[in-house]
């Protein structure tokens, strides 16, 4: 089982200068959204985003904003690290929607319950009562 704080992430979203006032724009747009805290950046240019990654990813929210029109910083830096998130987020949402594996106890555990579900190959069908006559 997941721990809360392991689907929380909170990341930010580097706006490019232009155009003008996007980013206003953006937290206005963002702020409606249930399941998602944003608040102003402490860098120029910048939004802080807090979610849940079962509701959200940076690169689904990084392109519904581009879809928007919102422009992103393009630095070298910038373009690697989002990739590196996007593919963490990724590979943690997946592994969060993947079946637990069977450990050694549950999978013995299992075998028995399905063994006693069965008939056994060594059945002895003489009665009870007979079988501890001697």
């Amino acid at each position: 089982m997941t721990k809360p704080d392991e689907t929380f992430k909170q990341q930010v979203l580097y706006f490019a200068a232009d155009p003008a006032g996007q980013i206003e724009r953006a937290y206005k747009l963002l702020d409606g959204l249930e399941n998602l805290k944003v608040e102003m950046g402490s860098e120029p240019d910048s939004l802080r985003v807090s979610y849940s990654l079962l509701h959200f990813s940076l690169e689904r929210l990084e392109n519904a904003l581009a879809k928007e029109g919102f422009r992103f910083k393009d630095t070298v830096l910038n373009m690697l690290s989002k990739k590196l998130i996007y593919y963490c987020e990724e590979v943690q949402y997946h592994n969060l929607n993947t079946p637990e594996h069977l450990t050694k106890s549950t999978q013995s555990e299992i075998f028995s319950k399905i063994y006693d579900q069965h008939p056994h190959g060594d059945h002895d069908e003489t009665p009870k009562e007979l079988r501890e006559y001697k």
